[in-house]
């Protein structure tokens, strides 16, 4: 979570990041929530999480050990969703322990289906590409 986020304690709430925005455009909501309005994620069957759960701080400024990928995956264990989206490369990364792709990844974590998708955030616009947001789409 990035250190605006964790100051409104709202997930996505930066200044510039299109989360909410895409979430509405491609279907996944059906209509644009507000970042205080995280929890209605739920009734669509959306949940979030991060991989650091001890800082806030933006991806440049995280070190390795501010990662906990095993506590996410014991996670998907517990609660077994249809599929983990990551937005944005670094946190992707991480967990799968390799270089990425955006879409669908060949890996599935139990019966979880991951995908990469570009970062909603400001600072990754020259990377972003919302095809990755509607294939996720029609796999949910």
């Amino acid at each position: 979570m990035g250190p605006e986020s964790a100051r409104r304690k709202a997930y996505y709430a930066g200044p510039g990041n299109r989360f909410w925005d895409v979430l509405h455009a491609v279907g996944l909501t059906p209509r644009r929530l507000e970042p205080s309005e995280y929890l209605e994620l739920l009734s669509y069957g959306i949940g979030l999480t991060d991989m650091v759960k001890t800082r806030a701080a933006l991806d440049a400024d995280l070190s390795p050990g501010d990662n906990d990928p095993a506590a996410l995956r014991r996670k998907l264990e517990q609660f077994t969703p249809r599929t983990l989206a990551f937005n944005g490369k670094h946190a992707a990364r991480v967990f799968l322990a390799r270089n990425v792709e955006y879409g669908k990844q060949p890996e599935r974590v139990g019966e979880t289906t991951v995908f990469v998708l570009p970062s909603t955030s400001g600072a990754a616009r020259r990377y972003w590409n919302v095809a990755y947001w509607q294939e996720l789409t029609r796999f949910a």
